[in-house]
């Protein structure tokens, strides 16, 4: 079957070949856009292109237009019905992808398969609208090549020229654009990004949230894609002093814990008050684009990180954030400190808001506490002792630290301290600051990143998705606040030894992983991280100020922007006049038509003609026939094409003859016999 199915594609028509192979680089264009397109959008795309394709195999005829119009119209109906509009990033780009996919269908003439060629071109930088990773430009490099392809082959004359010989021209005219490539990578001034990223859905994954839901979650899935990376100057902290400030959740519904509510009059909020001591932590963070206004730093950094393009500032509650949401990957520095105190020594009014529990739930983790308050142990007990008391009974209450708690009821406090023992840290942390409210013990849960891993390769600390942590911080008299992290007492390894919960492999993880050892496989992934953080730190990361830098080096006092415009104009005419020059060197340096000759007689001699030394082009064109055969096309125009060339330069004055521009022309786009 498909060695029939093979042999019927040999033999289709030009035309059908080159509308298949078209179709596969579509196709190639578009996978990278299904996670970020509508479900109907991607599927129409398939079915679309699977028809056009199937129309090319069979050699049926297009559809009518009747049909395009009532499928373009359906398609905008979608579009406007899915996304609310027909303007901005996401609805352009379900736009894009249905008119390429609709476009294919019209594949009549060369007119037709340049339109598809630019929209083709057009939809594969749309793809950095979502990902500037690694992989997608690997994946947009081989379709740029692939459309290069089929541009190249599409200006190439008749019959049935191979692909190679396309894709070898298509991949030296990548090669000659890379220099141009670089120089305007290098010097085109940087501007804001057009784009951002889309909305994260987290829900039922590792990762930061603005909000913190107990108990909806029956599974988590550990995201190890990467949150930011750390490069430390110096000293760096312990893994358990790896404490990165994230939201900081103080307002409890009974289901939901959010930030202090919004509307709390400022002059009631706890200060700051943050007094650091000791040697700080300097260091530099690349953070991966979250679309979350967060700059993630160590507890507690006081003084502004050094960032451009953003305004920073900290909150009441030690929060660094920005302006603006984080849409591109950002670098900034900063210096924490991991001796540090804060907020207000001496009750105040403002911290009974972080007493405060919703009526009505969790009453026997109330009732546990008043019968804590009972206990003549713990009668005359200040804050300190009850946060000890509480811990305590978490280490050796035979509570689990678990991915897999199952979905909680509206009582999530209850059912992990009485009913299942069980849960991962934010049902520890949310369980634990209901029951520090509930002794009166004023506590908040405190998201954010714990922990992290070296790269052995780069030397750069990675800190991923699932390293996404909740802790607790209470208030005590004369200390502030005082971090208290209640995973730690149920799971020791989870802070400071590094020991993370697994999420088990699927069956394919399985069968391709099964027998690769543990080792080789950290191996290769701290060897990928590190390529990553190089495209990050060279590529992504390569900013204006990398670029004002780069003039400095090359002698500038005080470059601006404007510099750049002027070296970049300056560096495209001097090529210009080398090319020039060059050109007219070369053209001097031989008659252009013996060169031509002898570019011909080369081509020939590698198609298998055997040619004496100094063979005029009548002599060339006999062999080429009696080698190939009077019936060959390819040979026959060819023979022609040697013989104008013989006439162009021995025709008696006033005879016709062809240009030598033109001949040369001509040879480029030849078809040679095989």
């Amino acid at each position: 079957m498909l060695t029939r199915l093979l042999n019927h594609l040999r033999h289709l028509p030009r035309d059908s070949r080159d509308t298949l192979f078209l179709l596969l680089v579509i196709a190639w264009v578009v996978l990278p856009q299904v996670a970020h397109l509508p479900l109907w959008c991607s599927l129409l795309a398939a079915g679309v292109l699977l028809w056009r394709g199937g129309l090319a195999v069979t050699l049926r005829p297009l559809p009518s237009r009747w049909w395009l119009l009532a499928l373009l119209g359906l398609t905008v109906a979608a579009t406007l019905f899915t996304h609310k509009t027909l303007l901005g990033r996401d609805a352009g780009v379900t736009l894009i992808v249905v008119l390429l996919a609709l476009k294919t269908l019209e594949l009549r003439a060369k007119r037709d398969a340049f339109v598809v060629f630019f929209l083709s071109f057009f939809t594969m930088l749309t793809n950095f609208f979502f990902s500037q990773s690694l992989l997608t430009a690997a994946a947009m490099l081989v379709a740029l090549l692939g459309l290069l392809t089929a541009l190249v082959n599409a200006h190439m004359p008749v019959g049935k020229p191979p692909l190679a010989q396309a894709a070898k021209t298509a991949g030296g005219m990548a090669l000659l654009g890379a220099p141009i490539m670089v120089v305007l990578f290098l010097l085109f001034p940087r501007l804001a990004p057009l784009w951002g990223i889309p909305n994260d859905a987290m829900s039922g994954r590792s990762g930061l949230s603005a909000t913190m839901q107990v108990g909806n979650i029956a599974r988590l899935a550990l995201d190890d894609s990467i949150a930011m990376r750390i490069r430390f100057e110096g000293a760096t902290p312990l893994q358990s002093e790896l404490y990165f400030r994230g939201p900081v959740l103080s307002t409890f519904d009974g289901r939901e814990w959010r930030p202090l509510r919004s509307g709390f009059p400022a002059r009631m909020q706890p200060p700051a008050n943050l007094q650091v001591l000791g040697a700080p932590f300097s260091y530099q963070v690349t953070l991966e684009p979250n679309n979350r206004p967060w700059l993630l730093l160590l507890d507690a950094t006081p003084a502004r990180p050094v960032l451009s393009g953003f305004d920073a500032s900290m909150t009441s509650e030690l929060q660094w954030l920005t302006d603006r949401p984080i849409s591109d990957l950002l670098r900034y520095t900063a210096q924490s400190y991991p001796d540090f105190r804060h907020g207000p020594l001496r009750p105040m009014a403002g911290l009974q808001d972080y007493v405060d529990l919703p009526a009505g739930y969790n009453p026997r983790t109330l009732q546990l506490a008043a019968e804590l308050r009972r206990d003549p142990r713990y009668a005359s007990a200040d804050k300190a002792q009850l946060v000890a008391a509480v811990l305590e009974r978490l280490r050796s209450g035979g509570y689990t630290y678990t991915l897999d708690p199952g979905v909680f009821g509206r009582d999530s406090a209850d059912e992990f301290w009485f009913d299942r023992k069980e849960g991962f840290c934010e049902h520890i942390a949310s369980s634990f600051v209901i029951l520090m409210r509930a002794l009166d013990v004023p506590a908040r849960v405190v998201t954010g990143y714990q922990g992290g891993e070296r790269n052995a390769v780069d030397g750069f600390w990675i800190v991923r998705q699932s390293d996404a942590h909740a802790w607790t911080e209470v208030w005590l008299a004369n200390r502030g606040w005082v971090r208290v992290d209640p995973t730690s007492a149920v799971a020791p390894g989870r802070i400071g030894a590094l020991q993370r919960l697994q999420a088990p492999r699927g069956a394919i993880a399985n069968a391709l992983l099964g027998n690769i050892s543990a080792d080789f496989a950290l191996n290769l992934r701290a060897v990928w991280d590190a390529v990553n953080n190089s495209w990050n730190q060279r590529v992504l990361n390569y900013t204006q100020g990398k670029q004002l830098n780069l003039l400095k080096n090359l002698g500038f006092e005080s470059p601006r922007w404007e510099d750049l415009i002027y070296l970049l104009i300056g560096l495209v005419v001097l090529a210009s006049l080398v090319g020039a020059v060059w050109t007219q060197w070369e053209r001097s340096r031989q008659d252009p038509w013996l060169r031509l000759l002898a570019l011909a007689a080369i081509r020939l001699q590698k198609a298998g003609v055997k040619l004496a030394a100094n063979s005029p082009p009548r002599r060339m064109a006999e062999q080429l026939v009696q080698q190939f055969g009077p019936d060959n096309p390819q040979a026959l125009t060819l023979r022609d094409w040697l013989l104008r060339l013989e006439a162009q330069r021995y025709a008696p004055p006033g005879a016709q003859r062809t240009r030598l521009v033109t001949l040369e022309r001509e040879l480029k786009q030849l078809v040679w016999p095989t």
